[in-house]
């Protein structure tokens, strides 16, 4: 079933994932003209979406292979455009900031991690710090850091507001929002996908776009790919402290990202406890130990509250994008941690397949085939 041949009853495009990853998606469908119906197993942006901190830092996370490094410093280009677009066409505010990021190395291991961004950085925008001006940049820091770098290149963004911005950018656009609507399966008939069947009825459409982050692999099975990707929790706390965190300060796998209000929120962990998204007092406090021994004014902050999101995590760590062999049926998802820095260029990138037909070189990397091909 092609495009051409729905009539209006039916959209033309099913995303298949309410999330940023897959609103963004719809946004942009919605933008060449497509008819574009999403799909939530749940409320729309409330699985990993809401639960990240927005950190937009491909250069304080070692990217690993250059292509995708590439991939997220291409995204990492489009974020000040695809921010204001995004308000502009919500009316809401994404409160995207380019404060920068203050890495720290408190032991050998966080010195030598450090030292390697520092020298495979392209970029000049990276200042080497010692402890006492690290220390002036964030008073009350660790007293033992032994080395830092400022990154002025690395942004964040309130990823929960610039989840809730997008889906209400992408209605006004005309797209269409089920959510408490999981979808069941996919159809395929001859490599041909035909529609989605949710428990309430098949929807015939030309494309799926699976955008449904840990689900997306149960989903994949019933279309006959096969997706090697299970979930990984973080658990994250907010607090508020007595006055603004001026940057996002990291060391290590520990983070605390600013919110405005003199929030701050500090993550995180990295569990595969399979699709449990419980908030557990043993993750509380493997979090708030690394952030302590960070930051010990933490120690001062008013808790605010806890939570949990499931990262849709594949066996590369890298994300599946693109067409998979059958035709109507495109992926994009497993973007594991990296989900907020990746939406701007998985949004255009996957439009341009759906819309042009076109499978732009970038994403060769990322095919699903990378792992086995389609039953």
């Amino acid at each position: 079933m092609s495009l051409e041949t729905l009539d209006s009853r039916h959209p033309d495009a099913v995303v298949v994932g309410g999330g940023l990853i897959g609103s963004s998606i719809a946004l942009r469908l919605a933008q060449a003209g497509l008819r574009v119906s999403v799909l939530d197993r749940g409320p729309a942006g409330q699985e990993a979406s809401s639960a990240a901190a927005g950190m937009i830092a491909p250069q304080a996370e070692k990217m690993g292979p250059a292509k995708f490094g590439e991939l997220c410093g291409l995204s990492h280009s489009l974020y000040p455009e695809f921010a204001a677009e995004v308000e502009a066409l919500s009316g809401h505010v994404v409160n995207y900031r380019r404060d920068g990021t203050l890495l720290v190395a408190l032991d050998d291991e966080q010195v030598r991690e450090i030292d390697d961004i520092e020298a495979d950085a392209a970029s000049p925008a990276i200042e080497r710090l010692d402890s006492q001006a690290a220390q002036r940049r964030v008073p009350g820091l660790a007293s033992d850091i032994r080395s830092a770098l400022f990154l002025a290149g690395d942004h964040w963004v309130d990823n929960e507001r610039l989840t809730r911005a997008v889906i209400e950018a992408a209605r006004r656009q005309g797209v269409t929002f089920q959510e408490n609507t999981p979808v069941r399966r996919i159809h395929v008939r001859h490599e041909r996908m035909e529609g989605a069947e949710t428990d309430r009825e098949r929807i015939a459409c030309g494309e799926v776009i699976l955008a449904a982050g840990c689900w997306s692999g149960t989903l994949a099975a019933t279309a006959g790919v096969e997706l090697p990707m299970e979930p990984c929790r973080g658990q994250m706390l907010e607090f508020e402290l007595d006055s603004p965190l001026p940057v996002v300060v990291r060391g290590g796998h520990s983070y605390l990202v600013p919110r405005d209000g003199n929030r701050v929120v500090v993550g995180t962990t990295a569990e595969y406890a399979g699709f449990d998204a419980a908030v557990t007092a043993g993750g509380i406090a493997e979090v708030l130990r690394a952030a302590l021994r960070l930051a010990p004014f933490l120690a001062g902050g008013c808790f605010r509250r806890a939570w949990a999101g499931l990262r849709p995590d594949t066996a590369d760590h890298l994300p599946i994008l693109g067409p998979c062999g059958i035709s109507g049926l495109t992926l994009a998802t497993g973007h594991f941690r990296n989900g907020i820095l990746l939406a701007p260029v998985t949004a255009r990138l996957i439009a341009d397949i759906v819309v042009n037909k076109s499978s732009p070189p970038v994403l060769e990397s990322f095919a699903a085939e990378r792992f086995a091909p389609v039953a």
